[in-house]
């Protein structure tokens, strides 16, 4: 939860805006608050204003907008370098530290009168370009196979989960945001909202419609709390299941069928990789059914494996002609 009180200030503004006017999510406000109060907690010390040592007692509810004007480029580098010498962070996880701290900044020098931007030439790391990692469909099918032959009380729920991340693509945020009445069991599709608020329809194919609705059957219909009586997935202590605990379901699923090193999002990966290699997916309906904001995000999906690339060489009506 964030404190107010132990920002300062101008942060507090800023995340404000964040929620209210550009319509970012909770979790997203709540990211920016914890990028930003250790960046000033780091500020602090590295420009004098304290000498703790220790930076998560550094207190910044004080900071002020002079504070902010002594922040120069080559500091914010100096934070960076902080975090990749003492933390080993990673160029994914500094690109997004770049990114709030562009964001944080230009909100002050457009909105709040700050004089100079410092951020505004601040270029986030080269980041590797790697391929997803996903399951193969023999992978895939094996990982159903395991959890629907588990026999306990909950095995229907984990299955329907599993099944709605391979064949789905949605994200972990967007499961267990799910609410019965957001699902059109005539249509066989449902609503679900996304980053930035977004709400975009995710069609469900009968493998999808059976887990649901097998599911459902065995679905506790008594002592649900009462502000999460919509929701579809529940927990042992009937409530809405949370990410953790859905985090929990995968791991234990694909560690009894041995695929170490998957999380739910490489299922998300899975399902976007099948349905691109498998299905003849057009790469716009892809986006459109992932949720990307940009194209280019989806363009990852796109690899094929080395097979099919030889296959489509060895498929080409020319390939037998030769001089011999």
């Amino acid at each position: 939860m964030i404190d107010p009180s132990e920002n300062p200030e101008f942060l507090n503004s800023f995340l404000q805006n964040s929620e209210v006017i550009l319509n970012k999510s909770k979790n997203s406000v709540k990211e920016y608050n914890y990028d930003l109060a250790n960046f000033f907690k780091f500020m602090s010390n590295h420009l004098g204003n304290s000498s703790n040592k220790n930076l998560k007692e550094i207190d910044i509810h004080s900071l002020d907008m002079e504070f902010l004007s002594k922040i120069t480029l080559d500091d914010i580098k100096s934070y960076l370098y902080y975090l990749k010498s003492n933390y080993d962070s990673k160029p994914a996880t500094l690109a997004r530290k770049v990114s709030t701290i562009k964001i944080f900044f230009a909100y002050m020098t457009e909105e709040k009168d700050l004089e100079i931007n410092p951020a505004q030439n601040l270029k986030a790391p080269k980041l590797d370009k790697r391929q997803p990692k996903h399951l193969t469909l023999e992978d895939s099918q094996k990982l159903l196979h395991i959890v629907a032959d588990d026999n306990n009380r909950n095995s229907k729920r984990d299955y329907a989960i599993i099944t709605l991340f391979l064949n789905c693509g949605m994200r972990l945020s967007e499961l267990v945001g799910i609410n019965i009445k957001n699902i059109k069991f005539d249509d066989c599709k449902m609503t679900v909202i996304g980053k930035g608020n977004k709400e975009r329809t995710i069609y469900l194919n009968k493998a999808c419609m059976d887990a649901i609705n097998n599911y459902l059957d065995v679905r506790p219909k008594e002592r649900i709390k009462p502000e999460d009586k919509e929701a579809l997935f529940l927990s042992e202590r009937l409530e809405r299941i949370s990410r953790r605990s859905v985090q929990h379901i995968v791991e234990k699923e694909l560690d009894k069928a041995g695929l170490d090193n998957f999380s739910t999002h490489k299922l998300r990966h899975t399902a976007a990789t099948l349905m691109y290699q498998y299905g003849n997916v057009d790469i716009r309906a892809l986006q459109e059914l992932l949720g990307h904001e940009s194209i280019s995000t989806t363009e990852i999906y796109t690899h094929v494996a080395n097979s099919q690339v030889r296959n489509a060489v060895e498929s080409n009506p020319l390939a037998n002609e030769t001089l011999t």
